[in-house]
C-alpha cells in the first residue's frame, strides 16, 4: 500500500528503545482516507476466507479493524483492557506484553460477543514480536471461535514476529513493512506482504 508507505516515510520518527513513532497515522491522529484505504485493502484480502467478526484490541488497533469490518459488512469486537462492570459473564482474558506502555495489560472480551460460531480476522495496527496476537489466539481459543487470518497495518520484520506465528498456519497480510531501522540508516519501508 504505496500512500502508507510513504507516509511512513514522511512522518515516521525512530524513537530510543526501538519504537517507530506513527502517531499523526495510526495512533493518535487517524487520516480518515488513508483509514479507509487500510479497510479495503484488508477486506479484500480477507473476503475469500468469509470471516463472521474482526478482532482487535483497543486503542489503535480499532481504526484499521473497524474500516475492514465496514468493508466487509461485519461486526468488530476489541478486547478492552479494563473489565467494565457491564461485561457479560463469562468474559475470555489474557494477558499481553505491551511495549509502548511498559508492563504486562489484562485483555477482557466479552461471551456475548464471540462465540463457537465464529470466524475471526485480527486486525491490528502493529506486528513486532507476535505477543499481542499471541494474546487474541488466547481469546479465540477460549471461545471456541476459528482463527482464519491476521492483518497488520505495520509489520516491523526484523523483530520476528511472523516467524514466531507460523505455527497458527493462517495468512498473515501486512500493509507496509519495516524492513529496518536505524538512526544511521533511517527508516527502511516497503510495501507489505
Amino acid at each position: 500500500m504505496q500512500t502508507l508507505v510513504d507516509e511512513i516515510r514522511a512522518q515516521g520518527i525512530i524513537l530510543p528503545g526501538g519504537f517507530l513513532k506513527v502517531d499523526g497515522l495510526v495512533n493518535h491522529q487517524l487520516l480518515p482516507a488513508l483509514t479507509r484505504e487500510m479497510g479495503q485493502h484488508f477486506a479484500r484480502h480477507f473476503a475469500p476466507l468469509s470471516p463472521s467478526k474482526i478482532l482487535t484490541i483497543e486503542v489503535s488497533g480499532i481504526a484499521p479493524a473497524l474500516a475492514t469490518a465496514m468493508e466487509l459488512g461485519i461486526p468488530m469486537v476489541y478486547a478492552r483492557k479494563k473489565k467494565p462492570l457491564t461485561m457479560k459473564e463469562p468474559a475470555y482474558t489474557a494477558q499481553s506484553v505491551s511495549r509502548t506502555k511498559g508492563g504486562t495489560v489484562d485483555l477482557f472480551v466479552s461471551s456475548e460477543f464471540l462465540g463457537a460460531g465464529d470466524r475471526v480476522v485480527i486486525i491490528d495496527d502493529f506486528l513486532a514480536s507476535g505477543g499481542t496476537v499471541r494474546s487474541l489466539t488466547g481469546i479465540i481459543g477460549q471461545s471456541g471461535a476459528t482463527l482464519l487470518g491476521l492483518g497488520c497495518v505495520i509489520e516491523k520484520e526484523f523483530e520476528g514476529g511472523r516467524d514466531k506465528l507460523a505455527d497458527l498456519k493462517i495468512p498473515i497480510h501486512t500493509l507496509a513493512n519495516i524492513v529496518r531501522m536505524s538512526e544511521a540508516e533511517g527508516i527502511v519501508v516497503e510495501a507489505g506482504r
